[in-house]
């Protein structure tokens, strides 16, 4: 396949480029300053222009506190930019995969979130990434969303990609006990990216690794377990603690009723996900 992927310099859009690529795909990654998603001209433009077979959209504004603030370039990424890209694939009639987030949902329901669960979400950044959703659908029946959520890997900044780091140095890191989601290995969230491109079912798929998910404390804990860091490094704390500007769901633990129907494996247990994560096996090819 002939595949576009945007956002190139982010971390989701690298592993999928690089599984793509070691498949054999002809992969186009563009990052913002090639392709800013949010510029319809030049989005309809590019795509008119190549003969794609696919598009992941893995262009996103990730900062859920700064999208307090910055509400316009949150909406520009995660809403205007997805519905450009829906148009664009439209025109050329290609398959169109687009992730959105855990976070469209309240965290009101301390199970799984499920498709048959109505979205709720109470931050600016979970409003922007529903209306990315609902515009993407709209523009282009054969949209596919992929929820997804607590994702880390390789090359990643945000706080589960880098604690091991953090740990390793021994420096002590605030351990979240009171918020709940399903860890997501950014190398097996990007198989399964391609192979909803290549299924191309219309669909909202729910895409996280197996088992019961955990808090941020628990997974800090595996941490330590997996590595033999020092436990007493981990400074336990409530979520209402850190007044963070942006509300966060207390739950937002993911489960698809499609994928196992339709052929698609189970990722591989958040526990084994993050064992090989941790050993750098696939960052190394």
């Amino acid at each position: 396949m002939k595949i576009l992927i945007t956002g190139a310099n982010g971390m989701v859009a690298k592993a999928t480029a690089k599984y793509c690529e070691s498949i054999g795909d002809e992969v186009v990654a563009a990052t913002r300053q090639e392709l800013d998603i949010a510029d319809k001209d030049a989005v309809l433009d590019r795509l008119r222009r190549e003969n794609f077979d696919a598009v992941i959209n893995c262009a996103a504004f990730t900062d859920v506190d700064g999208s307090e603030t910055n509400v316009e370039k949150c909406y520009a990424a995660n809403s205007v930019g997805v519905e450009n890209l829906a148009l664009g694939a439209k025109e050329i009639d290609c398959a169109y995969v687009t992730i959105s987030t855990d976070y469209v949902f309240d965290g009101a329901n301390s199970g799984f979130y499920t498709q048959r669960d109505a979205p709720n979400p109470q931050s600016v950044y979970g409003q922007a990434k529903l209306d990315g959703e609902i515009r993407a659908r709209n523009a282009y029946a054969r949209s596919m969303i992929v929820r997804s959520g607590w994702i880390y890997g390789y090359g990643g900044t945000n706080f589960l990609s880098v604690m091991h780091n953090l740990l390793a140095e021994g420096k002590s890191i605030k351990a979240i006990f009171d918020s709940f989601g399903t860890p997501t290995f950014a190398n097996d969230l990007a198989k399964r990216l391609r192979e909803l491109a290549e299924l191309d079912l219309p669909c909202i798929f729910h895409v996280t690794n197996a088992g019961e998910g955990a808090s941020y404390a628990g997974f800090a804990e595996k941490v330590c377990e997996l590595k033999g860091f020092d436990k007493n490094l981990l400074e336990y704390a409530s979520a209402d603690s850190l007044k963070r500007p942006a509300p966060r769901p207390k739950s937002s633990k993911l489960a698809c009723l499609f994928s196992e129907r339709l052929g698609l494996k189970p990722l591989p247990h958040w526990e084994n996900a993050l064992a090989e994560f941790l050993e750098g096996k696939r960052e190394r090819g």
